[in-house]
């Protein structure tokens, strides 16, 4: 079975979010269990891609409107993520070191639909030509959603219409609008055709996605639910799709997520030492944020974004550090620019009690997970969510919002065999009760203990969801 996956993003390569966790590990477990896997993404002009060498495998041209592109398909030479590595290059529009936006301005890109457009006609030139067929074309997000579509309808790809396509969306807030007469910069299909990549008078991507593709997959059964109620206005179309959808809950890659082995942590600690392999990692921590490492210790790592919660946060700690309660607050992250000036306010005012780092920082994340001792999570929205898994790899208790893939992966400690703090209404006093639940928690050492391992026995590899998505790939070609 030869599956090839897509994404605008894939670890370490480059990383905005969640999705690029996902599509620099999938793969990994895939091919353990005999899968022909790949990943293709866009070559971008970031550090990553200068310090690695690649090779050519494939050049051409191609049509994008009225004019023609130049791309190179190149593979990383050496394989050294565990599979083969596949980017696009195609001149100026990806050799820049954002993502989706300038990062000296964090304005976004104004060619975007140039710029995924041509990348994903790149991959169906290739595809077209290539000698092996794949069996399986799987897509990430909005980034890849026009594949599906121009696969089915573009004339210049019926030798390969029948390759059945997978979807899997990792955060439906984000859908690829652009205005509708930018489709007629795609090759050439039937105009009576369009209403697939219509919706409401715009041309969106994911939208196109959802209707075109073999199968619809989210990445948590629960979010697969929710997209039906709360998906920024495409609800019916994922209530009226939900024959092909099913949600396959994220795993984590527990090579690279290993307190054993973790080379980003201080010091290294298992089941067997947890009590003093978390005390030292704290103190090291606090020590780096000049916070007493007496104090229990409550992290945020994420985006500071409005669907990650994270303008709950600055009265939520504002409320206990003023009654000057003995716990510690640490943030790392970086995004809204007035929850910057509310975090740095916060430094400023409670030395010793709070820090935050405004900043994308993997090997301090590492740090505060294996030092800290609870992990807040207060999404508005969580497809599946990873931080939560990764604290429970380093015995960090998760307190979360009960929603999405948090919902999934985190049982209450007031229900049977809970190990987890969370909470279901998005209201402050809902947070304060929780976090002080925390605390509590916290006080009683012997219960601390016990949660701690276990929720570091807990099996959140990618094997078990692996095995769900060849069963899926499987019924696809069996089609």
């Amino acid at each position: 079975m030869k599956v090839i996956h897509f994404s605008a993003e894939c670890y370490p390569v480059a990383k905005v979010g969640g999705l690029a966790d996902v599509v620099g590990s999938l793969p990994k477990y895939l091919l353990e269990q005999d899968v022909d896997v790949s990943v293709v993404m866009p070559k971008y002009g970031n550090e990553w891609i200068r310090n690695h060498a690649f090779e050519t495998v494939f050049e051409d041209t191609a049509p994008l409107g009225d004019w023609k592109f130049e791309f190179r398909i190149q593979r990383q030479k050496g394989d050294i993520l565990g599979f083969p590595l596949y980017v696009v290059d195609i001149p100026k529009r990806f050799d820049r070191p954002g993502i989706y936006a300038d990062p000296h301005t964090g304005s976004g890109y104004t060619d975007d639909f140039e710029r995924f457009a041509s990348f994903q006609i790149a991959i169906l030139e290739w595809v077209n030509r290539m000698k092996d067929k794949p069996d399986v074309l799987h897509c990430h997000d909005h980034h890849t959603g026009l594949i599906p579509f121009m696969l089915t309808q573009s004339y210049r790809y019926q030798d390969i219409k029948h390759t059945p396509t997978v979807l899997t969306v990792h955060n439906g807030e984000y859908h690829g609008v652009f205005d509708r007469d930018n489709v007629y910069q795609l090759p050439e299909f039937d105009n009576q055709h369009i209403g697939l990549v219509d919706w409401d008078g715009k041309l969106n991507c994911l939208a196109a996605g959802l209707k075109s593709c073999w199968q619809i997959t989210t990445v948590s059964e629960s979010y697969m639910d929710e997209l039906a109620h709360n998906s920024s206005g495409l609800e019916w179309l994922f209530r009226n799709e939900k024959q092909k959808s099913q949600g396959i809950i994220n795993g984590i890659d527990t090579n690279v997520w290993d307190p054993q082995t973790d080379p980003m942590v201080a010091h290294h600690f298992g089941k067997e030492n947890i009590p003093s392999g978390k005390q030292k990692n704290k103190e090291v921590l606090c020590e780096e944020f000049g916070l007493n490492p007496a104090h229990p210790t409550i992290s945020y790592i994420g985006r500071l974004a409005y669907e990650k919660g994270a303008d709950l946060l600055p009265d939520l700690f504002r409320e206990y550090l003023k009654n000057s309660q003995p716990v510690n607050f640490i943030v790392l992250g970086t995004g809204d620019r007035q929850l910057h000036h509310e975090f740095l306010a916060l430094n400023k005012n409670f030395v010793g009690y709070f820090d935050a780092t405004l900043d994308f920082n993997e090997p301090l994340a590492h740090q505060i997970y294996a030092g800290s001792d609870f992990m807040l999570m207060p999404s508005r929205v969580e497809p599946c969510g990873l931080n939560q898994m990764y604290s429970m790899r380093y015995g960090t208790v998760p307190i979360v919002r009960k929603i999405g893939g948090l919902k999934d992966t985190v049982i209450d400690i007031g229900e049977p065999n809970g190990y987890g703090i969370t909470f279901y209404d998005f209201l402050h006093e809902a947070a304060r009760k929780a976090v002080q639940r925390a605390l509590d928690l916290y006080r009683d050492q012997k219960a601390m203990k016990s949660i701690r391992r276990r929720i570091m026995s807990l099996d959140f590899s990618w094997n078990a969801s692996a095995k769900e998505y060849i069963k899926m790939y499987n019924k696809l070609i069996e089609k």
